[in-house]
């Protein structure tokens, strides 16, 4: 069956002909005035498979939907009035009726406010010729011209603000344009995505979402706190030789790096030239990039929520999306081929998450996965309490095994084990699916996420107690340098490990898969350990940018490095995963482990550094001060003290530094999250509802074509003639109709002699 738009869509097109042929057939065939639409009508039921003979059957249904039209249109009050009206039917021809010029002025009246798009859709749906509707629009197009010129005699400050406004959206489209055009990476991700499904494409997109992020902080902290400490920075007296990659130490700790380097002063290269604060660059510069990953980190998750929880069709599982959006501009090949492979996996995907969501378990088989998943929660929690306790005793031990040992890789036992580790043990979490066998692979991914998230927060935690503990307290020359030196090792020992796992370990694996122990096969790609891999390290950048300013530039360079090591490695030594499934909601999932607990962790830590401890007297930007916090302090005392800067003064002690302020915007956050949660939950049942809808108004419609083929076939047996009449009326329509009814009737005679032959 054809819906209304279709039917719609194909009056149109089939009014659409040229002058000729309409000629041609008037000329051949004796036809009415108003039968134009009925043979448009007609046209649609031997498309749909329909076979109505009666012409009066043709004008009942015609009526039906010019009635329907009619209630569903916004016009329904004038077109009312002008239906059949012989001015609309012939614009030449004067109209000696007073209520048709009432009904089309009204007519033309109610579409002159729409939009262009919504009155092209209104005149279209209208059931004219096209013609009549071609006049019409011409009307409407004339009256809306004088209308706008008087408008713009009146106030021209309105077209200003829709040239404006259309300039804007211009702008807005090339930006987006140009932004996809020089997106990295476009084509690899397809072909992971085709290859590989959207479950190991979110890994690759979440990084290539990082990559931007830490390319943005690059910018923020190179441009006001790196180049302005190069116009005054000194000579390094220090001698390079070249262990200060793997150390840090050495050569780079009297550099831009770190923190310590950073001079106190007020920058001004003139007398009385303009001058720059470093102790408030530093900070709000810092404080600059905490604010804006916070808000980013906000957008992110609301816009990926938006899109893959709160949109219907998501819980339509894009039927509409893969059956229907071929995109006929693309002629190459190999891109032809890319595309048919994303389409078959997103297929496969809704079909597996289908099959998964009618697997109904017994009661005995409920209580035996719930048993083993209680075990190995108990073992990998108690596995993550093991490890923690081990780096904690290392890591109070680590500063007199530093003074004891002068050798300059003893610096690198700390980050040795930690990142042994955070690569041992989510490798055996992951065993544990061995055993749980989980039904849906999707609850696989979270658990594990889970459980490794618990994990390396805990190792980051309990360094973080050291840092700020042990090393910020224990009378060091520059503290705040050696917890950047700290965090650089830990950077490059796990980036270290990740590419030695890439190589080593994987490609390994691959050759013990496929050659001695053949059962194993090659092995899937293990989403969570890698996902919780970039929080980890990315956890560490937001903690080391107010100690190593630079962290970020390492992290750019890490991030790419480690995208082309992903995508080689998994090309060679991965498979596809075993049971599809979609991960169109993972990347909502990893934004907000990102943001909870990590980024929340990362804003504890500094603001107890800032405002707990005291600055080293000797090195770094806040030296002599008592807390960091104080250089904030002393600023705004000093511009309450002129009256044109009290009102930052006011914003700063009522909203800045108000516990209420952040409170209420807390509670407005909490809000805003519980409304969109009502509107998840409200859409979910609309569409099980309008699911529920459409299933039985198609059941419906089959029922009433069973009747109306038995009907046909009651009346095509107790009159055989019409067979004979039906197939002469057929060989006269105009060209355009003529294959349309010649396989519709030839169809339906294989029909009828079928059902009088069954032999045949």
């Amino acid at each position: 069956m054809l819906s209304d738009d279709q039917v719609n869509e194909i009056i149109i097109n089939v009014e659409n002909v040229p002058p000729g042929v309409q000629n041609h057939r008037s000329s051949n065939l004796s036809v009415p005035a108003k039968s134009g639409v009925n043979s448009s009508f007609g046209m649609v039921s031997s498309v749909s498979g329909i076979d109505v003979k009666d012409p009066h059957v043709y004008s009942r249904r015609n009526d039906r939907k010019a009635k329907q039209l009619l209630r569903f249109s916004p016009l329904n009050e004038s077109f009312s009035q002008t239906h059949h009206s012989p001015d609309l039917v012939d614009m030449d021809t004067p109209c000696t009726s007073h209520e048709s010029i009432q009904g089309r002025q009204k007519l033309i009246a109610s579409l002159i406010p729409m939009a262009s798009r919504d009155r092209i859709k209104a005149i279209r749906n209208q059931p004219r010729t096209m013609e009549e509707k071609r006049k019409l629009r011409r009307m409407v197009d004339r009256e809306k011209s004088k209308q706008s010129r008087r408008i713009f005699e009146l106030n021209c400050c309105t077209q200003c603000l829709n040239s404006i406004s259309l300039a804007y959206r211009r702008c807005k489209n090339i930006l987006s344009e140009l932004l996809n055009s020089i997106s990295l990476w476009q084509k690899t991700l397809k072909i992971i995505g085709g290859k590989f499904g959207t479950s190991v494409l979110s890994y690759f997109n979440f990084l290539r979402w990082l990559l931007k992020f830490n390319i943005f902080s690059f910018i923020v902290t190179f441009s006001f706190i790196t180049i302005p400490q190069f116009t005054v920075g000194g000579n390094n007296a220090l001698q390079f030789t070249g262990l200060e990659f793997f150390t840090g130490a050495g050569y780079f700790t009297d550099t831009v790096m770190y923190y310590g380097f950073y001079t106190n002063s007020t920058i001004r290269h003139q007398s009385g030239g303009a001058s720059y604060d470093m102790q408030l660059a530093y900070i709000f510069t810092v404080a600059a990039c905490l604010v804006i990953c916070f808000f980013s980190l906000l957008f992110s998750m609301a816009r990926y929520f938006r899109n893959n929880f709160i949109n219907p069709h998501i819980y339509s599982r894009g039927i509409a999306k893969l059956i229907f959006c071929w995109d006929f501009t693309i002629t190459h090949e190999k891109a032809v081929k890319l595309k048919q492979k994303n389409l078959s996996t997103e297929i496969r995907e809704n079909l597996s998450e289908i099959l998964q969501e009618n697997i109904k378990l017994t009661l005995s088989q409920q209580l035996t996965h719930l048993s083993v998943h209680l075990v190995a929660w108990v073992v990998s929690t108690g596995v993550a309490i093991a490890c923690c306790v081990a780096v904690y005793y290392l890591a109070e031990n680590n500063l007199e095994f530093l003074k004891s040992h002068q050798n300059p890789g003893a610096v690198l036992l700390l980050p040795f084990v930690v990142s042994c580790i955070n690569l041992a043990v989510p490798r055996f979490y992951s065993m544990f699916g061995l055993v749980e066998h989980f039904e849906v692979p999707r609850q696989e991914v979270y658990v594990l996420l889970i459980r490794n998230i618990f994990l390396k927060i805990s190792i980051i935690g309990i360094l973080c107690y050291y840092w700020l503990h042990n090393v910020a307290l224990a009378g060091e020359e520059c503290w705040e340098t050696l917890i950047g030196q700290e965090i650089y090792r830990l950077l490059l020992m796990d980036f270290v490990f990740s590419l030695a796992d890439s190589f080593l370990g994987e490609f390994l694996r691959r050759i013990i898969g496929m050659q001695f122990i053949t059962s194993l096969g090659l092995q899937e790609f293990d989403i969570a350990r890698n996902v919780l891999e970039l929080i980890y390290a990315q956890t560490l950048v937001w903690i080391g940018t107010f100690f190593c300013p630079l962290l970020p530039f390492i992290q750019m360079i890490t991030l790419f490095i480690m995208f082309y090591v992903k995508n080689i490695s998994l090309m060679m030594n991965f498979q596809p995963p075993s049971k599809a499934w979609r991960a169109s909601q993972m990347m909502t999932f990893f934004i907000f482990l990102l943001f909870f607990p990590s980024f929340t962790g990362v804003l504890c830590t500094l603001a107890i550094t800032i405002w707990r401890l005291k600055p080293s007297a000797d090195c770094g930007p806040f030296r002599g001060l008592p807390f960091f916090i104080h250089s904030i302090y002393s600023w705004i005392d000093t511009l309450s003290k002129s009256p044109s800067y009290l009102w930052v003064v006011w914003i700063y002690r009522n909203l800045i530094g108000s516990v209420h302020f952040f409170f209420i915007l807390t509670l407005i956050v909490l809000i805003i999250t519980y409304l969109y949660w009502q509107i998840t939950e409200g859409r979910k049942i609309m569409i099980r509802l309008l699911h529920e809808q459409i299933i039985n108004e198609g059941k419906d419609k089959m029922f009433l074509i069973e009747k109306l083929t038995k009907l046909q076939d009651t009346e095509r047996r107790a009159n055989p003639s019409s067979l004979t009449l039906e197939r002469t009326d057929v060989e006269e329509p105009a060209p355009l109709h003529s294959r349309e009814h010649e396989a519709a009737h030839d169809l339906r005679f294989r029909r009828s002699v079928q059902e009088n032959s069954p032999k045949a």
